[in-house]
């Protein structure tokens, strides 16, 4: 299965960010022809104030950033797993991960479970649950003989959402983030490489790398994009700028791993 992953620097301007994801895309698929297509959380819209983030907020499916992000799909008729867009539902707005096929028909819809409230050692204070509101459900989607299931970034922090995606089968876990740098040098890694040895799937982390505006200023995104194997090796790796990364995903690999070591196997709690 051969993906392109996009790593952006999406700031808070939608226009500018779809006119970049949509010249990404072009420029890749001029040489390549992958089966997926993923980009990163927030990746119409990133920063701003809380009112301005409510403001680029959309609801799905008549939103620009929804209608734009289709069209890649049906365009170049490759499926395209949106990292995240800001969703309104009503009073509500959600950080909120679309799939769409190949012919630009929705067929996943995730909404972030797990919010960003923190202090950062560095006395950085993050408080998403101020902008966003809390998803419920669990998704995951079909694509050809893969399962694949969505998670939005902080969720990378609790095995259980993907213990879950493991029970239901899943053999790719999606990762699309804007991690925090001060964070992200210690802990980006390590953790996503726990989380595809501990579900034995492949790991796509498609990121948002550089500045964004927010109220207490300009803050970074830690980048490094990555895709990690069943095995937990780091099989691709972005450079440190926006840029696209095409990778092949050797799923006979993946069924050696869960023959030989078929720790999916034996979980007794």
């Amino acid at each position: 299965m051969r993906v392109l992953m996009l790593q952006l620097n999406s700031r808070h301007d939608k226009a500018a960010n779809i006119k970049t994801i949509n010249d990404m895309v072009d420029e890749a698929m001029k040489t390549d022809r992958p089966d997926l297509i993923l980009a990163p959380e927030y990746a119409t819209y990133l920063g701003g104030t809380t009112k301005e983030q409510w403001a680029a907020g959309e609801t799905f499916p008549d939103g620009e950033g929804y209608q734009a992000m289709q069209d890649i799909a049906r365009r170049h008729g490759v499926p395209f797993h949106v990292g995240s867009m800001i969703e309104t539902d009503g009073d509500a707005h959600y950080n909120t991960s679309v799939v769409f096929d190949k012919d630009g028909t929705e067929i996943a819809k995730y909404r972030k479970i797990h919010l960003f409230d923190v202090e950062t050692p560095g006395g950085h204070v993050f408080r998403e649950s101020d902008v966003i509101d809390r998803g419920s459900e669990v998704v995951d989607y079909q694509l050809g003989e893969n399962r694949i299931g969505c998670t939005i970034c902080y969720d990378m922090r609790f095995s259980e959402l993907y213990l879950q995606h493991m029970r239901a089968g899943c053999n790719i876990i999606v990762v699309p983030a804007a991690f925090n740098l001060e964070t992200g040098k210690d802990h980006w890694e390590p953790l996503l490489r726990a989380r595809a040895i501990e579900t034995q799937s492949f790991v796509i982390a498609p990121g948002q790398i550089g500045f964004h505006l927010e109220e207490a200023g300009e803050r970074p995104c830690y980048g490094n994009s990555m895709i990690i194997n069943p095995w937990g090796t780091v099989i691709a790796r972005a450079q440190s700028k926006p840029g696209t990364m095409i990778a092949d995903l050797d799923m006979d690999y993946q069924q050696q791993v869960r023959t030989i070591l078929p720790s999916n196997n034996h979980h007794v709690l």
